[in-house]
């Protein structure tokens, strides 16, 4: 069951990748080019998809079929943008796939256009294979993961309403190929704060939306210092308690000008049993307390909390099948939780058996000259086809 995978097809995986790396799928921008070529690649081989657009027909997720037969089959799934690398160091172009001393270098190799490339790879080996004409595997490629897991609702909607025979998901977000068994729930809300204008030398005519940002910006460090000193740690995760970070800020229009306006950016990662809304409902309370001393002075000055997305939370047993069944045809005495999160609680709830398992490690996604380790790609592509031969059932 270990033996190692002929050289040519982990060749085609890394051209692959490097096919993926060259599309710009930054979230700001369109993933069609990735994603119409995906759907003309397996069109060449045969095989069908389905692309499911968002409300502006610029980005699209896509739903295809591998084989036939009547038998449910495994889902695949990946997200096909990646975040930005304005501002970062780069040593190479990061949509140029560059090998170098066993690692592949470019903006998603590792989050998670290797686990992608390996997965589109499968698919003509398992076409020429006897299985195909029993039971199909799915792709499943989504849009605006890394912004708040936006896409995949309708991608899973489309599964559902298509009646697509389904038994286990594999999400392949970077583990270093150990399966996770679990993640925290990951939230973003946005405070905007709007003030009154004035020079900066008459205080007393305007409203400082930086000094009144910065009052809830120490509200909620007081707040994330109580919930690391209160909260029930969990020491299975790298982090072992909830998280909240203030990540973006923008205001401000001069030296010498009362800003108008503050608009700063929270991520929070929760433990199960931690409420975010509940802290959500702290903050809003907490903004209420401020603004009538602001509308003292500009009548419409004020703090609006705007809820940005909330990505489920994660978690198998130990008593999992699809687990034992992962663990097993990974090679894996390794089970880990992490505090990044994916679109695998999302397909848990809508009834979907799910773990995550993927190429390359988390510690280089997001960073600059992000890479994958070749060898990570032979591991996948080895334990993708023990997965396609060795069926799961529900």
């Amino acid at each position: 069951m270990n033996a190692p995978l002929p050289t040519q097809r982990l060749s085609n995986s890394v051209e692959m990748l490097r096919q993926l790396v060259s599309f710009n799928t930054v979230s700001a921008e369109s993933n069609l080019g990735l994603i119409e070529f995906s759907r003309d690649w397996l069109a060449a081989q045969g095989v069908k998809s389905r692309l499911i657009y968002d409300s502006t027909g610029k980005k699209a997720n896509l739903f295809a079929t591998v084989g036939e037969g009547a038998e449910p089959g495994v889902i695949l799934s990946g997200h096909t943008d990646v975040v930005p690398v304005v501002g970062q160091p780069w040593s190479t172009d990061p949509f140029t796939l560059t090998e170098r001393d066993g690692k592949l270098y470019g903006r998603g190799s590792a989050d998670m256009k290797g686990f992608i490339a390996c997965a589109l790879n499968a698919v003509p080996g398992y076409l020429a294979s006897p299985l195909a004409d029993r039971r199909p595997f799915h792709l499943a490629l989504s849009y605006d993961e890394e912004v708040g897991c936006f896409g995949v609702w309708g991608l899973i909607k489309d599964i559902q309403e298509s009646g697509a025979k389904v038994s286990a998901c594999i999400v392949g977000e970077p583990s270093s190929m150990q399966p996770i068994v679990a993640h925290k729930g990951t939230h973003r809300f946005r405070c905007c704060v709007r003030g009154k204008e004035a020079h900066s030398a008459n205080t007393n005519q305007g409203v400082n939306a930086i000094h009144y940002a910065s009052r809830l910006m120490n509200f909620l460090q007081e707040r994330a210092a109580q919930i690391a000193s209160t909260e029930t740690p969990d020491a299975n995760y790298p982090v072992p308690t909830s998280t909240l970070s203030i990540t973006m800020i923008e205001g401000g229009t001069g030296a010498n000008i009362i800003p108008l306006r503050c608009d700063f950016t929270v991520d929070v990662r929760t433990l199960p049993g931690t409420s975010f809304a509940a802290l959500l409902d702290e903050l809003k309370a907490y903004a209420r307390t401020l603004e009538p001393e602001m509308k003292a002075v500009a009548a419409d000055a004020g703090i609006d909390v705007q809820f940005i997305a909330s990505i489920e939370g994660f978690g198998v047993t130990d008593a999992d099948p699809l687990l034992a069944h992962v663990t097993r045809l990974a090679g894996s005495h390794r089970k880990i939780q992490v505090s990044f999160g994916t679109e695998a609680g999302i397909f848990q709830r809508a009834g979907i058996p799910t773990i995550v398992i993927g190429p390359g490690n988390i510690d280089q996604a997001h960073q600059p000259d992000e890479y994958v380790e070749i060898d990570q790609i032979a591991q996948c592509d080895a334990f993708l086809a023990r997965l396609l031969a060795e069926p799961f059932s529900i």
